[in-house]
């Protein structure tokens, strides 16, 4: 007896942000991304067989994409998700860095020293000033 897929994992959803380009008025945003996560059983169900026993021993946990598009929050188009993945492994999504870690990384491994933070100047008394007389 083949085992069905549905046996050996649980289903919970969840919503990954991602950062995509709109094709159209190419402008980025984040976008709240649909996806399924599908945990591996601690324990085989009964009913299984030698083969079966094989197959869940190599089972790994992973993400399934359900969202194939979305809407750009700029010009309000809809547009495709550009990446290929619509399925990822747990395992191998864990260990990778953030987008501003891995930029830190890149600059201090190019030698590049890091961007001075811009400190402003002070704005004077007359802007801060609340108005009297204004109706």
């Amino acid at each position: 007896m083949a085992l069905d897929e549905r046996t050996l994992f649980t289903e919970k959803p969840e919503t990954r942000t991602g950062r995509y380009q709109c094709p159209r008025c190419h402008r980025a945003n984040e976008y709240g991304v649909r996806w399924v996560r599908r945990s591996k059983k601690d324990r085989l169900p009964p009913g299984a067989n030698d083969e079966d026993r094989a197959k869940f021993a190599k089972l790994r946990d992973y993400l399934l994409r359900l969202d194939d598009e979305v809407v750009c929050k700029a010009c309000g188009k809809k547009f495709e998700i550009p990446s290929q993945h619509s399925l990822m492994f747990v395992d191998q999504l864990a260990g990778l860095p953030d987008e501003a870690e891995l930029e830190r990384e890149i600059a201090v491994a190019s030698g590049e020293p890091e961007p001075a933070k811009d400190d402003k100047p002070a704005l004077p008394a007359r802007f801060t000033r609340k108005p009297t007389g204004w109706k």
